[in-house]
């Protein structure tokens, strides 16, 4: 990527994330972005909880990087929120600065969007998460922008050689791939038809810190999200697979549409069966997916995506200038609600609760399991009540 060297309206950002531990696609996406406005003369800084690897290639491509608001000596011009408990800490450490929020799924773990006075933009990253934003939580369809994933087309480069006519050798690539999952099946049908397969990511233990110097060696890539786009970029042919589900071959007649659901959720609705992974496989054609990587490379180059953010931001700052600043009432009660709606979307349901304790019942009364399993916790029990060492 191009470094600018003088800073013309240089923005400090504040982007806030999950956990900063294993590499996610939010995390991929704030990584990327903050690479990206350093490298064209502005501030980034990244706040989040759980220092881990994406902490260290943060660190690594000097981005400061913090879980305490307190260290920062200078607010930011803006907020570029990406979880919701984070993007609140942000607002109400520096109220001064107006925010952006961005929605990166279908699925919330914990609260929601945040609704505050100084989140003035709303982003989604595909259609999908755009209709959870507009119909699920409430935000005004002038406050939201789709604004769609992308990948680094410079981090990532096209494969050396071209595919093959056959697949040779397949990757599962995907922070939940391992044995106990979706890749055994993967795996197995790939060896029936003479791929070597590799399983990549955080929950098999092998995840990997620089992904773009390995997808090249692959013909075959069962990924979704973040994961397809980075594979496709290289070349690979991708078939779109995780979980239980399966949304088969990305192609040149669909790959427009599934880029708009961020190759995600709502692309895999077919169960994963070894019958769909076997015609996923059989649609292999090295042709076409090189005409994909081609399409990728050309509309999907995270470049774009980066200026429509930067964009994006000079505008919410422009008008939070202009406009009348927010009551300490309407922001305290805002702050409230979040609250409120925060210990409400954390609370273990009554009837969650009821299944864990049912089931544990019956584990403890099966006949050898179970007297076995109370023993153990009577000791623990009794080795706690003397003080002992566990």
């Amino acid at each position: 990527m191009p470094v600018i060297a003088a800073r013309c309206r240089a923005v400090r950002v504040l982007i806030t994330s999950g956990a900063l531990g294993q590499v996610g696609g939010m995390q991929a996406y704030v990584r990327d972005l903050a690479a990206w406005l350093l490298a064209h003369g502005h501030t980034p800084v990244v706040y989040g909880p759980r220092h881990g690897r994406t902490a260290a290639q943060l660190g690594r491509l000097t981005v400061p990087v913090t879980d305490d608001l307190a260290t920062l000596g200078a607010a930011p011009d803006i907020i570029h929120g990406n979880s919701a408990v984070e993007t609140m800490t942000a607002l109400l450490h520096f109220p001064s600065a107006p925010a952006v929020f961005v929605c990166h799924g279908w699925r919330v773990d914990g609260p929601g969007v945040p609704h505050f006075p100084r989140v003035l933009q709303y982003v989604a990253v595909d259609d999908t998460v755009a209709d959870r934003v507009l119909y699920k939580e409430g935000v005004a369809p002038e406050k939201l922008s789709v604004l769609l994933n992308a990948v680094d087309t410079e981090r990532f480069p096209p494969r050396a050689t071209p595919l093959p006519a056959k697949p040779k050798r397949a990757l599962v690539f995907g922070n939940a791939a391992h044995a106990a999952g979706h890749a055994a099946i993967i795996e197995d049908v790939c060896r029936r038809s003479g791929i070597e397969v590799d399983v990549v990511g955080e929950f098999a233990g092998t995840a990997v810190d620089a992904p773009e110097q390995i997808l090249g060696r692959y013909d075959l890539v069962f990924a979704k999200a973040k994961c397809a786009l980075e594979a496709m970029a290289a070349g690979a042919a991708v078939v779109l697979c995780e979980g239980t589900g399966i949304g088969g071959m990305v192609t040149t007649a669909n790959v427009e549409r599934l880029r708009r659901l961020n190759f995600g959720i709502r692309a895999l609705q077919t169960p994963l069966t070894t019958e769909t992974a076997s015609d996923a496989v059989a649609a292999y054609d090295a042709a076409d997916a090189a005409r994909v990587a081609a399409l990728i490379r050309e509309r999907a180059s995270a470049d774009v995506l980066h200026e429509q953010l930067l964009a994006l931001y000079e505008r919410v700052v422009d008008d939070f200038a202009r406009a009348p600043r927010p009551s300490h009432e309407d922001e305290s009660r805002a702050a409230a609600k979040f609250l409120r709606d925060f210990v409400e979307s954390t609370r273990p349901s009554e009837s969650n609760l009821n299944l864990v304790a049912q089931a544990t019942h019956r584990i403890l009364r099966a006949p050898l399991v179970g007297r076995t399993l109370t023993r153990v916790a009577r000791w623990v029990v009794e080795r706690g009540k003397d003080g002992g060492d566990l």
